[in-house]
């Protein structure tokens, strides 16, 4: 059941407000959802991408707990149930396709599933008539000064901005030149995961397969209402060097890793090269003392990723979001106070948050044949297991470990 939200209640103005001009690194999720926030603040945003356009792919993204309130608060909550996967059953299955276990649609997909391509252009949507898009340009340098900050960029003209925001992920662009090295930050779990888009040529309706051989999990689920299928490749290994924009280099990666393996293996990976939104990338999490540095502040998982096998990367994104741009209209956009609030409301989320995917690598991807006749087995208990209730509440017990404040609406 999902947890009651109530819309906030927004009345009280803060005047005289500073540091208006923010700019925003990263158009997926956080920083679309910052934005939101920020020009309903009387903030004014500018958010510049990598990407020449909206990135329209991608895999499943779940929501749980205190994010379903921040997106009621929006007003995007019924956008986001419209373009929902209703993903169902999820099978795991043997090399000739016959189902081993079959896990309850809520054990992959949280409270609320949804496309990340159409989470993004949901948020785009609700932000390009009052927020400026920059698409095909990246962050070159960020220099602080007593005013603000000055930002050159790879193609256009240096700008002058109050604050700076770090919105563009896992090897985030804006961490590096301000924080460190993504390296510093970094703490790998093992495990690679690559999704792309290919043919439902199972004919799924609403579910997914996945099978299972030693420290690989291959899976297929339906998606845009049974119209295509995401293919999920997972595996174990130590840390590889490779270019995280050579992409041609990663699908070699994931083709040496998965040769020989059975069920629909060898078909997926035909379909990978012709596959339009290929993703790759380590299990990673990102862990910082601070999310903030003088004027600037990272969002999402440029701040705090959880990996992908805790399943709440994404709602960390939109309270995160909500939270900092909050803060920053509580303080009349005073960012030494901001910034410090932010991070008190933050930290204790984050680490559960990040707890909860720490320990799932050995379930999802089992390491040994035994591994994964024990995961099969315990599955296949798990409904009459006493403790059953309290294994499905984990998960909603991290999305809900923050008390939402409700912010005061800020005039411009």
């Amino acid at each position: 059941m999902r947890s009651s939200c109530a819309i906030a209640q927004i009345g009280a103005t803060v005047l005289g407000m500073q540091n208006r001009r923010v700019l925003i690194s990263g158009a997926s999720v956080a920083g679309p959802a910052l934005a939101f926030w920020l020009s309903r603040y009387g903030f004014t945003p500018t958010v510049v991408e990598r990407a020449p356009s909206l990135r329209e792919g991608g895999y499943a993204v779940d929501f749980r707990g205190a994010s379903l309130c921040v997106l009621d608060r929006m007003g995007l909550l019924g956008q986001v149930e419209a373009e929902a996967t209703n993903m169902g059953e999820v099978s795991y299955v043997d090399e000739m396709d016959r189902t081993l276990v079959v896990t309850p649609p809520t054990f992959q997909s949280g409270e609320l599933e949804i496309m990340r391509g159409d989470l993004s252009r949901i948020l785009y949507d609700a932000t390009k008539n009052d927020v400026e898009y920059v698409f095909g340009d990246s962050i070159t340098g960020i220099t602080e000064h007593g005013a603000g900050v000055t930002v050159t960029f790879e193609h256009g003209e240096p700008r002058e901005f109050d604050l700076v925001v770090g919105a563009d992920g896992l090897h985030s662009n804006v961490r590096s030149l301000v924080f460190g090295d993504e390296s510093w930050y970094r703490r790998d779990l093992g495990y690679y995961v690559s999704i792309f888009t290919v043919p439902n040529h199972l004919g799924l309706d609403h579910v997914g397969r996945f099978y299972n051989e030693p420290n690989r999990t291959i899976g297929v689920y339906s998606a845009r209402h049974n119209a295509e299928a995401k293919a999920l490749f997972w595996f174990g290994s130590e840390p590889l060097a490779y270019d995280h924009r050579d992409v041609e280099q990663q699908r070699g990666i994931v083709a040496e890793a998965f040769a020989g393996t059975g069920w629909e293996t060898s078909t997926l990976l035909k379909r990978m090269r012709e596959a339009p939104d290929f993703y790759f990338d380590s299990a990673s999490q990102i862990k910082l003392d601070t999310y903030s540095s003088g004027r600037v502040a990272l969002v999402g998982d440029a701040a705090y990723c959880a990996a992908p096998l805790s399943g709440m990367g994404t709602s960390l994104a939109i309270v995160g979001a909500y939270v900092l741009a909050g803060e920053l209209a509580a303080a009349g956009g005073d960012h030494t106070t901001a910034f410090t609030a932010y991070h008190d409301e933050m930290r204790e989320f984050v680490t559960v948050c990040q707890k909860l995917g720490e320990g799932n690598g050995k379930w999802f991807v089992p390491p040994t044949r035994a591994w994964i006749r024990m995961r099969n087995l315990n599955l296949r208990l798990l409904p009459h297991l006493p403790w059953r209730k309290v294994i499905e509440q984990l998960p909603l017990k991290a999305g809900n470990a923050i008390t939402l404040k409700e912010y005061a609406k800020v005039l411009a």
